[in-house]
Parts: C-alpha cells; structure tokens; sequence
C-alpha cells in the first residue's frame, strides 16, 4: 500500500461527495449536465444498493414514484424514474398498473441504473478524513482504494472548493441485544440483513419481531403469510401505545416541504428537539395497506375457527435478554402503561429498530474545532445545508440527512431530495441554476413564513468586533 500521493499543482475540484446513497446519487445527477461544475463522489461499498436486506416482495416506497432522484427539481433530466422505466420498455406496463408508490425493489433497481451510468462515481473508495489545507483555501480529502474483498489497495488523496456529507444512517441495535446479535450462532438480526436469513426464520420455531414501524410490519407480514397456519408461533412487539398508522392525510404532508423545513430551521433548539420526538407518526408510523394486509391475513386464518398462534402486544419495551442453553433467547419485557414485566422465550429474533444517522465526527476529525455545535453538541447547519464553520474556512462543507435537528422529519425524506440537492447546486453556483418554488405547502407555518435563501449567501461565523483576549 503507498503513501498518498499529493498533488500541489492539481486543480482543485468544485465538489466531493462522501458517500453515494439515494441523497448524494440526487445531487450528482443534477450535477451532471453542468458543465462548470467538476464534482466527484466516492462510496466505500463496491457498488449502489439500498436497504438490501428489506426489499421484500411487494414493498413498496412510502413516497410517490415523483419523488425520484431528480424530477421535483427537474422533471426533463435524463435521470428520471420515468426514464429509467423507458430505457427497459416498461412505460406501457408501468401506466397500466396505475401505480402511484412503485415497487421497493423498482426504486433500487431505479437507483442501480442511475448509479452504473452516470461518470463521476468512484465506489470502493473510503475516505478516511477531511481537512482544510488554509495555505491552498481547499479541503484535502484523503481515501482508500479497495479491492474486489474490501481490503486496503492504496492511497489517495484529492483537493476540493466544497465537499457534501451523505454518509447515510446504520442499523440501530439497543445496547440490551448487542451482546446477542454478535455472536454468531445466535438468531438474532437487524431487520436490515432480514432477507439474507428470511430461510432460517422461516424454519424457526418461534419468532419474534421487535419494532412497531414500517419494517418491523413487513417483516411480520412477510413471515405470516409463508409460516403454516395455525402454527404460525409468532409475536411481534412495539415500544409505541399501538400499532399505529403513518400520518398520510394530504395536510399532514405538508410537514414534508420545502416550507415546513424552512420553519424548522428557525425555531430555537429546546423546540426542534420537542417537536422531533414528538413527530414520530410521520415518518415512523406503518403504511394503512401494510396494516390492511396484516389484519386481513389474520383475518383469514381465523375463517375455519380459532385464532391464529400469533400475539401483537404494542407498548412493550425489551429491558435486557439472554441465551437460554444454546438455542433459544429470554427476552425480558416491561409493559410501559401497566408497569408490569414478564419474559419470553423465543427461537430466533428480527429486530426492527429502525436507523440513526451515522455520526460525523471521525470524518470531521481533521476539522476539529473549525466545525461550530449546538447545545447538544450537535454540528450547526444552516438554511441551505452548510455546515457553519470559523471564518478560517472559505470552502464549504454540506450535509444530506444529517440535520434532522436543525430542518426537521424531512431531513431522511426521499421526497425531499431533489429540491435538497438543487438547493446545494445554487448554493454552489452561486446563482438559480435550477428555479426552487417559493411557496410548496397550504399550510402556513408560523405569522412570519420563511422566505427562501438566495444561493449566494453563506454561512459562517462572524469574525468578532471585539478581541476578548485583549
């Protein structure tokens, strides 16, 4: 393995991107036809996939198939999902099954095609840290180039004007279960890597799924359907009062605009943080067919009599487990209203813990106290995207689905992303390369509406009247 080459005299590119998920792929593909515009993008896996381990048969997107990588902003790109459908001959097919949620698997094979035809992407590139170089004005973006096993081939390093962060979110397992999902002759997954092992779950015993959203849903519905009937042996539990709907009324969406998150961004911090925790039936809720599904299901293995050996216990939070002789785990559970505990034993569990956003610090390690936190610690982000940075830094550093805390529920939102990534393009352009609505939503938040941030404007500290070292 080499040292990383440096490059003095290389012209510096416009743009890097870190990681290439759904977010950074939307950005590069507006980037495209721009030719002023010299951006790269590397993603350490071998290539583009999405939720692999989810793409359950019959999934679908929780978004409109509009909501593709670029149309909100551009509806004429080449990289539209209603192009992708056209470069497969399947238009015809597609306007017949009056679709308006395509298929889970649809939209990754959708996001495949984009990523294996648009230049510009180096995947099996890790990058392992960002620094600003104050000598040149750049940021020194160092990385790793992986071979075909993933292991370390040699060194790399680029200079950029501006790098953007969509490192995306990694599968949440609570500290409780750790221990269990670790070792490896224990059945107990991340709904995340749920397909890779749907076969052993399937010859399972008893089964039981914990997580009361979207994906723990589907995987309870996915294993109801082919487990045999009346020897179904599964229960499913959820921290949440109910298995309850995702708020999808037509106003209720509204907080998933360009609007809303305008209004979210000027709010003071003690209010963001309430209102994320308290917005939970957004974004975190289960689909209504998804719960017509289950019921009906378990609808219709009760026609001949009896009940199907299936329990649904909503309110119920796991305190801790353990491995029962070698084949089986205890689950120690607390009902949340009765105050009351008690323990399961089941074969094998699928835990649908849902995400959190991959922390950012070990990337920003190189710019350490360059990058400016909240209360919580947590890296401020302004209108636009950009983190705020001293006044030392020239270049920019943008985010996608890191600042749920300073833009709201829509910060993961795919039905945001074009608009997200358009914003970032004028941000860097520095003028309306692509024409943003000024109003999205009925709804007006607040007595004073935001108004849009021109593209030129920057964030940054400002540099003090006053040397309080004096």
């Amino acid at each position: 393995m080499t040292s990383p080459p440096h490059h003095e005299t290389e012209a510096p590119r416009d743009l890097v991107g870190v990681g290439i998920g759904p977010f950074n792929l939307s950005l590069a593909a507006l980037a495209h036809p721009l030719a002023e515009l010299d951006a790269v993008f590397y993603e350490q896996r071998p290539g583009f996939d999405w939720h692999p381990g989810l793409l359950i048969e019959g999934a679908t997107v929780q978004v409109p198939f509009l909501a593709d990588l670029v149309t909100l902003a551009d509806p004429t790109s080449q990289w539209s999902f209603l192009n992708h459908l056209r470069s497969r001959d399947r238009l015809f097919p597609f306007y017949f099954a009056e679709r308006f949620h395509s298929l889970r698997a649809e939209y990754d094979a959708y996001c495949r095609w984009v990523a294996e035809n648009l230049p510009g992407l180096h995947f099996s590139h890790r990058v392992d840290a960002v620094r600003w170089n104050c000598r040149r004005d750049v940021f020194e973006v160092d990385y790793t180039r992986l071979d075909a096993e993933g292991k370390a081939e040699s060194l790399g390093r680029t200079h950029t004007r501006n790098i953007v962060l969509g490192v995306g979110t990694a599968p949440h397992v609570p500290d409780t279960l750790k221990p269990l999902v670790a070792a490896p002759d224990v059945p107990v997954v991340h709904a995340a890597d749920y397909l890779e092992h749907r076969e052993a779950f399937l010859a399972a015993g008893h089964v039981t799924v914990v997580g009361s959203g979207q994906s723990g849903a589907e995987v309870f519905l996915d294993l109801l359907r082919h487990r045999p009937p009346g020897r179904e042996r599964l229960h499913w539990l959820g921290r949440t009062e109910a298995f309850a709907p995702m708020e999808y009324s037509k106003l209720g969406l509204e907080h998933f605009t360009p609007d809303y998150s305008r209004y979210f961004h000027g709010l003071s911090e003690p209010v963001r943080d309430r209102l994320v925790a308290a917005q939970w039936q957004l974004h975190k809720g289960i689909d209504a067919e998804t719960i017509a599904a289950i019921h009906d299901e378990l609808y219709r293995r009760s026609l001949h009599g009896g009940w199907p050996d299936a329990v649904l216990t909503p309110g119920v939070r796991v305190r801790t487990a353990d491995r029962v002789a070698t084949t089986q785990i205890e689950l120690h559970l607390e009902h949340i209203q009765q105050d009351t505990r008690s323990r399961l034993t089941t074969d094998a569990v699928v835990l649908a813990t849902g995400y959190r956003e991959r922390p950012l610090e070990g990337i920003l390690a190189g710019l350490g106290p360059q990058v400016r936190r909240d209360g919580a610690g947590r890296p401020e982000v302004d209108e636009a995207f950009r983190l705020v940075l001293d006044p030392s830094v020239t270049g920019t550093a943008y985010v996608q689905n890191a600042e749920r805390h300073t833009h709201g529920v829509g910060a993961p939102d795919l039905g945001l992303a074009a608009w997200r990534s358009a914003t970032i393009i004028n941000s860097l352009t520095k003028k309306e390369t692509y024409p943003l609505p000024g109003r999205t939503a009925f709804t007006s938040f607040g007595l004073e509406p935001a108004r849009p941030v021109p593209p030129a404007r920057q964030a940054r500290v400002p540099t003090p009247l006053v040397d309080d070292h004096s």
